[in-house]
């Protein structure tokens, strides 16, 4: 039975809840469109249902998302001073956000061989919101605007273990004036090794000869809050 979901949260785990990287958590849940006026207080039970993801275990079955209950405990454990009432809208996203990452991976491996041993599967990750990339730290040396969040994804490929990293964007009508939260996904192959490389290599090769564009570029995704 899976029991976590795919992204970092935290340094442990248990059946009762999903890991959570609370810097990562706290820099998410900053980012949300959220009210100048003081948040009521909600009389409505915090939901203990919980998704499964679309994302592969390398064990048994498929990565699981928090419950509104879980996400919420756990921000309160590390006093983040959540509000219930927000949770509606911070799940969804969340899933949405990992969901839009993973699907952004698979076009990279997509052709790789991995469908011959049962397809592509997240062995770990990791939240770095704390470390720009090299590309990330470039870009802001250019005037872009630096990543809010990073995490790093090993997946496993018939044996082989990859990483990938990937910087989280706000885009345009995000913030806390806005209802309307949208992301910019940057996904792409780490160069720790060779397949990394050889990776990036072939994808720049395509870009340059004319070829169907991969995820190099960062993904556009949207989410409309309510």
């Amino acid at each position: 039975m899976a029991d976590k979901c795919p992204v970092d949260h935290g340094t442990h785990s248990s059946d009762q809840s999903c890991p959570v990287d609370h810097k990562s958590r706290s820099t998410w849940a900053s980012i949300l469109p959220e009210s100048n006026a003081t948040h009521p207080v909600s009389t409505s039970p915090l939901s203990t249902e919980r998704e499964v993801s679309s994302i592969p275990r390398t064990n048994d079955g498929n990565w699981v998302y928090p419950s509104e209950a879980q996400f919420f405990a756990a921000m309160m454990r590390k006093n983040h001073n959540p509000h219930a009432g927000d949770m509606k809208t911070i799940i969804p996203i969340h899933n949405a956000v990992n969901e839009r990452a993973w699907s952004e991976l698979l076009k990279w491996e997509s052709g790789r061989g991995g469908e011959k041993c049962g397809g592509v599967k997240l062995v770990n990750f990791k939240g770095r919101p704390n470390d720009l990339t090299p590309k990330a730290r470039l870009m802001t040396l250019l005037g872009y605007s630096a990543p809010f969040d990073r995490h790093d994804w090993v997946v496993e490929r018939c044996g082989t273990q990859i990483r990938y990293v990937i910087d989280f964007y706000t885009g345009r009508g995000a913030g806390p004036s806005s209802n309307n939260v949208s992301f910019y996904l940057d996904v792409r192959p780490a160069l720790d090794n060779w397949e990394g490389v050889k990776m990036r290599a072939e994808n720049i090769w395509r870009d340059w000869s004319g070829g169907v564009r991969s995820s190099s570029n960062p993904s556009h995704s949207s989410t409309q809050s309510s």
